[in-house]
């Protein structure tokens, strides 16, 4: 079973959810719509199932409400910032702001955010530069129980370890839907095996490894602890590849950030802490922006001319299946399935709000 729900009814229940639990309306608000618009998007792993989560880690003083960044370092281009375990929709978007003002300035800047809670949908900070016309690169790591297995390893050590980049496509009159690619460098998100989970579905062979280290299909195993307390492990995409991304994002995003990397025995708390590299450019400073839009439209022009394989559409951008959601998310409603919705009215009850 499962509920329809149009996107400005789920905000508001997500709004008033966070404002019980001691957001002032505005940030309440920035977080429910920001959840809400990956839902939208298509992303229900980073959607309105979070929030429960986060009710559990304000209950824990763990995320604290109506928190804004702390500037540790400010040197022009480069900025190092601290979240101060705030909601991650408020602090990356304070983060971000900050940094555009120095790329409004410099042509470029280096962003650093630390003890930021959980951020969401990364794509959504990429959108905000693109929209500007600039380019971004995200790196980011992941503080939680850790549930991405290495490369030839048997058990979680990491997160899921996001990486996002952010292109725009043309440029004024020209201009096209940009470019933006955000995944996590686990073959899927933990939080798709949490809405798997909450559906009664299966998961696709060579997505996870159980609690003793061998292949399954029940997302189950990286949900709720299995018959001897332990979880077993996301595997990451491409390979070692993939794990090498996630390397690198855990390294970029949490040691050079400030905010720590995961090398310990995961603590049973619901917080999930985000480190975060960004890297935001001006093409105009490189003196390169009409080329750059040139050789963007050019260069997208040529992948949409290689014909369709059989049973596919064609070519398809970093994106574009967003922006596809979004259109009939927006007419037909948000389906949420009937356990997260439980777990969302279960959320309200500790917090003294019933739906």
């Amino acid at each position: 079973m499962s509920h329809t729900i149009a996107a400005a009814d789920l905000e508001h229940h997500i709004t008033q959810l966070f404002i019980a639990a001691g957001s002032c309306s505005a940030e309440a608000q920035q977080v429910a719509s920001n959840l809400v618009m990956a839902n939208l998007s298509g992303h229900d792993s980073h959607g309105v199932g979070m929030a429960p989560r986060y009710i559990d880690a304000v209950l824990e003083k763990n995320l604290v409400p109506n928190t804004h960044i702390a500037v540790r370092v400010d040197s022009g281009m480069l900025l190092g910032l601290d979240g101060q375990k705030g909601f991650g929709q408020s602090v990356g978007v304070q983060a971000m702001d900050l940094a555009f003002e120095r790329v409004a300035q410099h042509g470029a800047c280096i962003m650093s955010l630390s003890h930021a809670h959980h951020l969401g949908r990364i794509g959504h900070f990429a959108e905000m530069a693109v929209a500007r016309g600039w380019v971004s690169l995200h790196f980011v790591n992941v503080m939680s129980r850790p549930v991405v297995a290495p490369w030839h390893g048997g058990d979680g050590r990491f997160g899921t370890n996001p990486c996002c980049i952010g292109i725009p496509v043309g440029m004024g009159d020209n201009a096209q839907e940009p470019f933006v690619l955000d995944f996590a460098t686990s073959r899927v998100a933990q939080g798709k095996m949490r809405v798997a989970h909450n559906e009664g579905k299966q998961v696709a062979p060579g997505t996870l490894i159980d609690e003793l280290g061998h292949p399954t299909n029940t997302p189950g195993v990286v949900v709720v602890p299995q018959s001897n307390g332990k979880y077993g492990a996301l595997m990451p995409f491409g390979e070692y590849k993939g794990f090498g991304l996630a390397v690198a994002c855990e390294l970029l995003g949490g040691a050079l950030s400030g905010g720590g990397t995961w090398h310990r025995e995961a603590d049973g708390t619901r917080a999930v802490y985000n480190g975060m590299l960004s890297i935001i450019i001006d093409p105009k400073a490189l003196g390169t922006q009409m080329s750059f839009a040139q050789e963007t439209l050019a260069f997208i022009d040529w992948l949409r001319q290689s014909p369709a394989t059989e049973g596919s559409d064609g070519v398809q951008l970093a994106g574009e299946p967003e922006r596809a959601a979004r259109l009939a998310r927006k007419k037909n409603g948000i389906v949420v399935d009937d356990a997260t919705w439980q777990e969302i009215k279960d959320a309200g009850a500790k917090v003294g709000l019933r739906f």
